[in-house]
């Protein structure tokens, strides 16, 4: 395994007795070269579970194992300079992302040269071969982050990130502010990018289809919680958990015929506070088949297949 996560745990102080329980004894390994997809509802921790993995959160609890090795709880600039190597970040949003003040080629310069990777005349060549990977030409060196679009834009985020050779990319939700036609583009990109280079690929969204598309493994959260891991077909296909279930099923129709008949039924009850939970599963206020544990006692983690597991007092 490439990463190993083991009970994290990220709150964040709101106030005299307010814990907003981000990330809650989440735990999960990644082997190498593969893509594991991570999908939950907004506000759910995905990005929030992202940031800690790479160093941007410090964790409040567990450990984070990567090639064997613990990163530390809370990174100092020595750590950084460490990690960041081997473990990068493609942000969700280029505009924000990318330092408005630098050409591209500072921004794809910076980390390597930082590295101690490429020399300063190498830089113009080392640029140009980053561009042309990412679809991009070379006399983009010279430009601003504001003269390109946003699909454009996110292509130069993928390749600041991937220009430092890293062994795993965190990638938080890298296509949710692009068009459809251009989602299309960088997931297509990062599949090439991932075979050519041996990437292992952390891909976190929203969008389920996509996910599949792209993912040997998905997993799934709820309000800070892992609720389902597994083979993406069969989680897609065969989902075990009522909240997988239901978000499946909430999944649009590519077929517009099938989706104008199609009837969906909302979850009942309202989505429960990360804030101070309640114990018990935090699923139970909305789940159809809730029983009387559910509200009282937090479900173990269980294998229910080879590779596929469920935390769910129905299993």
């Amino acid at each position: 395994m490439i990463l190993e996560v083991l009970n994290l745990k990220k709150h964040f102080k709101l106030g005299p007795g307010r814990l907003l329980h981000a990330v809650d004894d989440v735990s999960f390994a990644i082997r190498e070269k593969e893509i594991l997809g991570l999908v939950g509802e907004s506000g759910c921790g995905k990005s929030t579970l992202g940031r800690t993995l790479v160093g941007l959160h410090e964790k409040t609890s567990g450990q984070v194992r990567f090639q064997g090795q613990p990163l530390p709880a809370r990174y100092n600039d020595a750590d950084f300079r460490r990690f960041s190597r081997h473990i990068q970040m493609i942000f969700q949003d280029p505009s924000s992302s990318l330092n408005p003040r630098m050409t591209v080629r500072e921004i794809l310069s910076e980390g390597p040269r930082l590295h101690g990777l490429w020399k300063k005349h190498e830089v113009p060549s080392r640029v140009g071969e980053w561009l042309s990977r990412v679809g991009l030409g070379s006399e983009a060196q010279s430009r601003y982050p504001h003269e390109f679009s946003g699909g454009q834009r996110q292509r130069i985020g993928i390749a600041r990130a991937l220009a430092l050779e890293p062994r795993l990319v965190v990638c938080d939700e890298p296509i949710s502010a692009l068009d459809v036609s251009v989602q299309a583009q960088v997931v297509n990109l990062l599949e090439d990018l991932k075979s050519s280079l041996g990437l292992t690929l952390l891909f976190i969204a929203h969008d389920l289809s996509m996910v599949r598309t792209i993912s040997d493994r998905m997993a799934v959260m709820y309000l800070g919680k892992l609720v389902e891991l597994g083979p993406s077909d069969e989680l897609f296909f065969r989902p075990r958990h009522p909240y997988t279930q239901s978000l499946i099923a909430a999944n649009p129709e590519p077929n517009p015929r099938r989706e104008r008949q199609r009837v969906v039924t909302p979850l009942p009850g309202e989505i429960s506070t990360p804030v101070n939970p309640k114990p018990g599963c935090r699923f139970a206020d909305r789940c159809p088949q809730v029983q009387g544990v559910c509200r009282s006692v937090d479900p173990v983690t269980r294998e229910i297949a080879p590779g596929h597991q469920v935390a769910c007092h129905l299993f």
